[in-house]
């Protein structure tokens, strides 16, 4: 293999239009990665319009989760099968057809089933779009800005959905939050059509049926018995029951994958040292940034009293950040130091910003206490999340290529539910634990009690990010291991990733 950037997959000729294809499928991923994000701003006017109780609301955001969550190794697996752009394309159809569904709505049930639609088709859409990136882009110093680009958004997407659903909120109404993905789903498809290319070469293959099942079981159960974690409680047994479950089933999967003949999930496509540490970044990463998009959200609007459209526009130096840091990690740092030195220094330095947002209190002022440490975040994210696309996708073949960008999805997803379950409970023991030491309850005990939430929330996040800074430090290999895995003798042919762990 002559280069860390065509290991395993032939150089194509490279299409003049490849900087569309990256806009293209660079917006189907906005699209996708703001919806986790954007419907929570519309909540409370959606639920005064269609009269669901607090019980009911979080299914407005877990029906997506779960089934976005649970099909995403599987509609991976369809893209390499049924190709790319077909995949690509009815994703984004499904998707708008749903984001209308939803926005019409006029009972929760039509809601809730509308947004596990969107799930269904973002898992289809997702991988696709990743796919399409890692085999348009070969070169490696387009490759670094392609990806750059795609992994700002997949950090930054959802402070840009906390700041279009405030705007969309305010301004217009909760609906505007689902009918938004009608535009960018229309150009995405109009661009789609014309500029990715027909005639895909794809092979004829069965479907890993017993892989499907086991697989998207195992990752329902896992995310729902997350998902359960907050409403229910940690000695519930709709939280214990679906994780016991989860592990089960996934352990199946695995034990599965290593003989079945044509597996859903390649085991060589995560045992590779770099392609799981990759996997492990994304994961902590999604686990972690709910510790910002979740609770500072709490404490803009609570504690300091702003607006969902200020809230939103509050998270602009991240954004800022995450979009400069991105090309910078990607286009310099990455090739100048490699992943075992960015990917670390980015996860570390995230820690620092969750650890500057523990020393906020009732009076402190956005730029001289929250702002710093949003900056922060922006540049660990941008230093952490691109790397990290870029290697979980680097040196698997082009039949494998979506399951793989799969995979990416998956670890991001899987993480977010974690976070959301794990930091949710934190906060919610350590608020009652603070109320029931500082009696009498009265309204200044309770501010201060969300705040010292959020405290421990912030706190157990930068934990989040200093375990994936030793995991990865730990996993990712130093340059002369790269370079010598990835250019053996010619006459020796490719190398079995399976076998370089």
């Amino acid at each position: 293999m002559p280069s860390a950037t065509t290991a395993g997959t032939p150089a194509p000729h490279r299409p003049s239009h490849r900087w569309w294809v990256l806009a293209t499928v660079a917006l189907a991923q906005l699209m996708v990665v703001l919806d986790a994000t954007i419907v929570n701003i519309a909540m409370p006017s959606a639920q005064a319009d269609l009269g669901f109780s607090d019980n009911d609301r979080q299914w407005v955001v877990t029906a997506y989760a779960l089934a976005f969550g649970s099909l995403l190794l599987l509609g991976g697996r369809l893209s390499d099968i049924l190709g790319r752009r077909r995949t690509f394309l009815v994703g984004l159809v499904g998707f708008a057809g749903a984001s209308a569904m939803g926005g019409a709505a006029q009972s929760f049930e039509m809601l809730v089933a509308a947004r596990a639609l969107q799930g269904v088709f973002g898992a289809l859409l997702a991988p696709s779009a990743l796919a399409v990136l890692t085999t348009t882009f070969t070169d490696p110093k387009e490759r670094g800005r392609a990806f750059g680009v795609f992994g700002a958004i997949a950090g930054m997407g959802g402070a840009v959905g906390l700041l279009l659903g405030g705007y969309l909120t305010e301004n217009f109404d909760w609906r505007w939050n689902l009918y938004v993905n009608l535009i960018f789903a229309a150009v995405a498809l109009v661009a789609g059509a014309i500029l990715l290319p027909r005639g895909e070469q794809t092979r004829r293959q069965s479907l890993d049926v017993p892989g499907v099942l086991l697989g998207s079981t195992g990752l329902f159960a896992l995310v729902y018995g997350f998902s359960q974690a907050e409403p229910r409680g940690w000695d519930s047994a709709w939280t214990w029951g679906p994780l016991v479950a989860s592990v089960v089933l996934i352990v199946a999967f695995v034990l599965w994958q290593r003989r079945a003949p044509q597996p859903l999930l390649p085991m060589h496509v995560v045992l590779d040292r770099d392609r799981g540490a990759a996997y492990v970044a994304i994961l902590v990463a999604g686990s972690g940034m709910f510790g910002v998009f979740l609770f500072l959200t709490y404490y803009l609007q609570s504690s300091m009293g702003y607006s969902p459209m200020t809230t939103g526009l509050a998270f602009l130096p991240m954004v800022i950040a995450i979009v400069i840091t991105a090309q910078v990690s990607n286009n310099i740092t990455l090739p100048r130091f490699g992943p075992k030195v960015l990917v670390p220094v980015g996860l570390a330095t995230s820690a620092v910003g969750m650890m500057w947002f523990t020393q906020l209190a009732s009076d402190s002022t956005y730029a001289t206490d929250v702002m710093p440490g949003l900056i922060l975040m922006g540049i660990g994210m941008g230093s952490t999340m691109p790397p990290s696309f870029q290697l979980a996708t680097l040196g698997v073949e082009p039949r494998y290529a979506g399951v793989a960008s799969a995979m990416v999805s998956t670890s991001q997803q899987v993480g977010g539910a974690i976070g959301t379950a794990v930091l949710n409970t934190l906060a919610a023991t350590a608020a009652t634990t603070y109320v029931s030491t500082h009696q009498p309850a009265d309204a200044a005990v309770m501010a201060e009690a969300a705040i010292h939430s959020y405290d421990v929330a912030y706190l157990w996040s930068a934990g989040f990010f200093l375990a994936g800074t030793v995991v990865t430090a730990l996993l990712f290999r130093t340059r002369g291991d790269r370079e010598a895995r990835l250019a053996p003798p010619v006459q020796d042919g490719p190398v079995d990733d399976a076998t370089v762990v």
